[in-house]
């Protein structure tokens, strides 16, 4: 965004008049590459200390300086980053330090990006509505605001799969996409990814990413690091190239668009040492699995990691991606990879022309941001250092509930079955031991029986997260798959199969390469390109296997090569789901099971009567790295991404209205007019206390955005379902949580729907809870509704690491929506916490070792909680409650920005008081 208050026409009003003239102009250096003249800021000039910072601190450090106008971004940011190691190196007492940070630029995906616009449009109409003047309701000018969409696949194993999930895209999500087209017409500097183009992440590593800005300044070419936040918390994945960035709120988001700098905690920055090399047969899954899981106990929240040592060297761009991307589940901000000359053989592996790579040589070389992976005389001071040697890893799984506990495949099949008589837990679903033997027969299309029990993979998916942005294991699941098709091993026809590739560089590479006919052999046709399985959209399985599966109470599986595997997330039918490389979903889905032992159990028999093993038909490195090196070349991303925003004969059709206020039809039931700004006044409200409040839900540890965000399918008995069905749409019709984003009557009816909530005022499993005062087990959404008639304020008590997994916009709008003032919580994951804020909600923490129950707490108190108008971050303050008991709790309000958003009643009220100054 290195320019975005001058590109901002009504930005002005965001500037203020005592802004100065930057002070640290001196540090403005010119530069001449390929004949053309650039400047930059000299960061490397400001003195002792600066070559021991990580390198993900430079960015930041580049960032402040360059934006300094001591209003948004001051010296003392600049300071404070400089001194990282004193407050934050190895020796440092790990002191709370503030700064500001302007990314370059914001990316959102369809599901995030709708609701963006639509708060944009509404923004507008708030504007219009208290100014009173339409002439002086200038575009709001996102930077960079790039928007991709997202599929639901309901056909697999047909070779037709991929044009009947995009005419159904189109069908469903029609009045979205023009909603969409329309915000490129109004809005300027918006670039739209239209429909069927590949997933966010993958786009952003192999198209969007500058690694180096060049940005037209008084006459001038101003170069800066690229760096970028989104609204999906895998915009990790663009750490593997050397970009910064990381996922925040949509609320957040907007701000940022709107060109205000993210205001962040100075981060601690754990030093991940790699050495040695991966073995022949592991892949990059094993890897980061491997990685995340010893992250995950390290404990990284909120922190910065940044990998050094020289088996980084051994790593591919693609290999380094994949480990960013799982990012949120080892719960770091980043894992940043620096820029080496990999990273720029990437760039040019992915058309980026030689004269852009050798700017960002010399550019990086510049300012001493080229990092030498085998020069231990670069690495920089860290907060801690922690190793893994490569040779180490094994091939792995992750599951059954969550992606940090990694399986070793040798022990898998131990696992699972104490799994399946462990206590409930996210290793446990405490069967009787007497059921353990259950199963059940049906029949199929084909005329055939087949059996399910335990451990019976009904789902098994090559999704678009995480994996598909890598050559190595895409290449080795198809030549796995080739050797299966030749030893004549087949997958069970009801095995609801899939691959949606991030991007069609994807498929271009594994058709050239021969081993699509394999794949399609084996059930692996290409469905589509988005967010698909891994969110719950793989379409509903056949009634027949559900029957059997719920009847018998089978504990079946889902096989993904995704990156999140919460309960209840892939589908209400697959208890147990596993993370795994491509080349594993394929294995276990050839087995059927994953109460399978690979090294002992055949996967089949030869005609001779010989078994087939696993190790029989795994691809070695070697053999994957020399298909990649034939098959992965320039070529295939100039012609993919050279029509990327022309997009398909359906999306060109589309026709979008004009002009630059939306004409809302209060029919829809996609685009609605959001009611966030209905009852704002221009001028700031009073600080309000929350009087009589009641706890709407108590919930335990790791509430994720799963359990909180409408996402997924819309269940037929829900009260989504009965608003649309109201105004006439059938179930067919009702489509998905994700893509109705842009109706707040739908999300908030869809908000703590999960069928895996476990609620304690409650005694079942799903989306229910209690209205206290008259002892009604209600929907949460009615109940809130109902203490809304009753003005009854809300609050919500949970446990620790509230708001954990995708970052969601949704997961803090939905509980705003349903009456909820404020959240009392053991502990929040890092975005969750910001989107709270953002939305004017209250984030509350109990005091170390204190809890709901150990203050004694039910959920049936009535609640009085007051916040000082002369609050300062991380206050303490006292909560009373209607029997007596008073505790004192943490308000997580954790910078001035923080408190400043929360009295104007959330972050979009503030911008738009901002923009009526």
């Amino acid at each position: 965004m290195g320019n975005m208050l001058r590109k901002l026409p009504f930005a002005k009003a965001l500037t203020n008049a005592s802004a100065k003239p930057n002070p640290f102009k001196h540090l403005e250096r010119k530069i001449s590459i390929n004949n053309e003249d650039y400047v930059f800021y000299d960061i490397s000039s400001l003195g002792k200390g600066f070559e021991e910072l990580p390198y993900s601190i430079r960015v930041l450090l580049e960032s402040a300086v360059r934006n300094c106008d001591n209003f948004q971004v001051t010296e003392k940011d600049v300071q404070s980053i400089l001194s990282w190691k004193e407050s934050k190196g190895e020796a440092a007492k790990q002191t709370d330090v503030e700064v500001a940070f302007k990314p370059a630029r914001v990316i959102l995906q369809d599901f995030t990006g709708v609701p963006a616009v639509v708060d944009f449009a509404a923004m507008r109409d708030a504007v219009l509505r208290l100014k009173g003047d339409p002439n002086k309701i200038n575009p709001i000018c996102p930077s960079d605001l790039v928007i991709d969409h997202s599929v639901q696949v309901d056909f697999a194993r047909t070779p037709d799969a991929l044009n009947k999930n995009q005419n159904l895209e189109f069908e469903r999500n029609k009045e979205r996409f023009t909603f969409l087209k329309w915000g490129a017409k109004a809005f300027d500097n918006m670039l739209i990814v239209p429909p069927g183009s590949g997933i966010v992440h993958q786009v952003n590593l192999e198209y969007l990413a500058r690694v180096v800005f060049e940005d037209a300044m008084n006459g001038s070419k101003m170069l800066y690091p690229d760096s970028v936040v989104g609204t999906d918390s895998h915009t990790t994945m663009i750490n593997g190239l050397g970009v910064l960035g990381w996922g925040v709120g949509g609320i957040e988001a907007e701000a940022v668009m709107l060109g205000q700098a993210i205001a962040m905690l100075l981060p601690e920055v754990i030093g991940y040492k790699l050495v040695g090399k991966l073995s022949s047969l592991a892949t990059s899954t094993d890897l980061v699995l491997t990685i995340t899981k010893h992250l995950r106990q390290i404990g990284v929240v909120g922190k910065f990691v940044e990998f050094f040592g020289p088996g980084v060297e051994e790593l591919s761009i693609a290999d380094r991606a994949t480990i960013s991307n799982m990012c949120p589940e080892y719960g770091a901000t980043v894992g940043f990879f620096p820029v080496d000359r990999n990273s720029l053989g990437y760039l040019k592996q992915t058309n980026r022309s030689d004269d852009k790579i050798n700017v960002i040589a010399k550019y990086l070389e510049a300012t001493k941001q080229l990092r030498d992976y085998n020069n231990s005389a670069q690495d920089p001071h860290f907060t801690k250092i922690v190793s893994l040697d490569l040779s180490t890893v094994v091939t792995s799984v992750s599951g059954p509930k969550r992606p940090h506990d990694r399986v070793a495949v040798s022990e898998m099949q131990l696992d699972f079955r104490s799994c399946l008589t462990n206590k409930i837990g996210f290793k446990g679903f405490e069967l009787n031991p007497d059921s353990l033997s259950a199963c059940g027969d049906f029949t199929w299309s084909d005329g055939k029986t087949y059996s399910l029990k335990h451990g019976s993979v009904v789902i098994a998916a090559i999704t678009s997260c995480t994996n598909t942005s890598n050559p190595s294991v895409m290449l080795g699941a198809g030549l796995l798959a080739q050797k299966a098709v030749k030893e004549n091993l087949k997958v069970s026809p009801f095995i609801k199969t899939s691959l949606s590739p991030g991007s069609g560089v994807v498929t271009y590479y594994l058709k050239e390469s021969g081993v699509i006919p394999a794949l399609e052999t084996l059930g692996f046709d290409v469905v589509g390109y988005g967010c698909m399985t891994c969110i719950g959209n793989s379409g509903p399985l056949e009634e027949n296997l559900v029957n059997v599966i719920e009847k018998n109470g089978l504990v079946c599986a889902g096989v993904l090569s995704g990156n999140r595997n919460f309960e209840g997330r892939i589908h209400p039918n697959t208890r147990a789901n596993y993370l795994a490389s491509p080349l594993l979903v394929i294995a276990y889905a050839i087995a059927g099971t994953v109460d399978i032992d690979f090294e002992k159990d055949p996967l089949g028999t030869r005609a001779d009567g010989s078994k087939v093993f696993l190790r029989d038909i795994w691809p070695t490195r070697q053999e994957i790295h020399a298909v990649e090196q034939k098959y992965v070349i320039p070529a295939m991303f100039q012609e993919v991404y050279g029509k990327i925003e022309v997009g398909s004969p359906a999306w060109q059709d589309l026709q979008a209205p004009t002009g630059k206020l939306y004409p809302w039809d209060e029919k829809s039931t996609y685009i609605k007019l959001p009611p966030f700004f209905e009852t704002m006044t221009r001028d700031l409200p009073s600080n309000r206390p929350i009087v009589g409040a009641r706890v709407l839900l108590f919930l335990g540890d790791s509430v994720t955005t799963d359990h909180i965000s409408p996402a997924g399918s819309i269940a037929r008995n829900s009260p989504a379902a009965r608003y649309l069905a109201e105004r006439g749409l059938t179930p067919r019709e009702f489509n998905s949580y994700g893509s109705r984003r842009g109706n707040d009557a739908v999300m908030a009816r869809g908000t703590f729907a999960n069928i895996r909530l476990v609620n304690k005022l409650v005694q079942t499993t799903g989306p229910k809870t209690l209205h206290i005062p008259s002892g009604t087990e209600m929907d949460v959404f009615d109940c809130a509704e109902q203490y809304g008639k009753e003005m009854t304020p809300l609050i919500l008590l949970v446990g620790k690491d509230y708001g954990s997994g995708s970052s969601r916009d949704w997961a803090a709008k939905g509980p705003y929506l349903l009456g909820i003032r404020a959240v009392i919580a053991e502990s929040y994951e890092r975005i969750h916490r910001s989107n709270l804020v953002g939305m004017g909600i209250i984030p509350l923490q109990y005091l170390e070792g204190e809890n709901a129950d150990s203050l004694g707490l039910t959920g049936q108190e009535i609640f009085n909680i007051a916040i000082p108008d002369d609050c300062k971050p991380g206050q303490i303050i006292t909560v009373e409650t209607n029997c007596g008991k008073k505790f004192k709790v943490l308000v997580r309000f954790d910078t001035e920005v923080d408190l400043t958003y929360y009295r104007h009643g959330g972050i979009l009220n503030y911008m738009i008081r901002k923009m009526l100054d």
